[in-house]
Order: C-alpha cells, then sequence, then structure tokens
C-alpha cells in the first residue's frame, strides 16, 4: 500500500529546495527489489572524505560502469557473455551475476575522486569540496545614519 505525502507546509519556509519534493517522490516509489541489489556501504572517512563500498561479487573489473553527471552518480553492471570454451559446469549458481545500476543522489559541493576494485568489492572516494562563497562568513553591523542628519549635511 502506498500512501502520499504533502509536503507544502514544509516547503514554505524553505529556499532553493525545489528538488525536495521530486527526491521525496523518487524515494517513496522505490521498491525492496530496487534497494538489495548489490548491498553497499557509505562510509564516513573523515571531515570532508566518504566512501561507498558496493559487494559486486562474481563482477570483473571491465564488467562495472562509473558515470558521474550533474548531481548523480550512477553505478552499473553488466555481465559479459560467457563462452563456451570455459570448460566450466554450474551444478549451483547462487552468486548473483544479474545486470544493475545503482543511484545515488549527490550534494552539489560532492565530488567522485576515484575508485578502486578489489576482493569482488568496489570502493569509491567521495570528497567535499565547499567553495570560498559557500562557506560561512560573519557579515558586519554597520552604524545606521539618520536620513535627517544626512539631508542637512547635503544642503
Amino acid at each position: 500500500m502506498r500512501t502520499a505525502f504533502d509536503f507544502t507546509p514544509l516547503l514554505r519556509s524553505s529556499i532553493g529546495f525545489e528538488n525536495l519534493n521530486r527526491l521525496v517522490d523518487l524515494a517513496t516509489r522505490m521498491t525492496d527489489a530496487d534497494t538489495a541489489f548489490p548491498p553497499y556501504n557509505i562510509e564516513k572517512l573523515g571531515d570532508d572524505r566518504y566512501r561507498i563500498t558496493m559487494a559486486v561479487a562474481g563482477f570483473d573489473r571491465s564488467e562495472l560502469d562509473i558515470t558521474v553527471q550533474e548531481n548523480s552518480l550512477i553505478v552499473s553492471g553488466r555481465a559479459a557473455e560467457e563462452t563456451k570454451t570455459e570448460g566450466r559446469t554450474f551444478l549451483h549458481r547462487g552468486i548473483a551475476k544479474r545486470a544493475f545500476e545503482r543511484r545515488f543522489q549527490l550534494a552539489d559541493v560532492i565530488k567522485v575522486t576515484g575508485a578502486t576494485f578489489e576482493n569482488g568489492l568496489l570502493n569509491i572516494d567521495l570528497v567535499r569540496e565547499v567553495p570560498e562563497h559557500k562557506k560561512p562568513r560573519k557579515v558586519e553591523i554597520g552604524e545606521a545614519t539618520p536620513a535627517i542628519e544626512g539631508e542637512k549635511a547635503a544642503a
């Protein structure tokens, strides 16, 4: 059963969060099947460093693709066609090697710095780079001059 949420009261007092409603709608549309494969962890390694670790057992490095497009990180895996010359016969195939596509929504200040693949784990390193103009700054409060005194001085 799907429930609809109305976020209009919350959006009245926010400025610059136009994507919030779209993101919430996207999150409520996902099913358990969408979020189950492949499993992943998101770690905070430092103040401005993060890592996404995905368990992609059975995939080769050449079968994985990482794309950064606008504020989205898209990780996909497509199994290569197996040739019959491998000489392998599976009696049971329990390691899932089905195609997948996992999307992560990134903030404007998050940059992907690299990725490594080792022992069936794909590690994607992220860093938060806040530009100078977006960092908090102090605003000085100046003295107010009365308008009447300013007019007398000009006369």
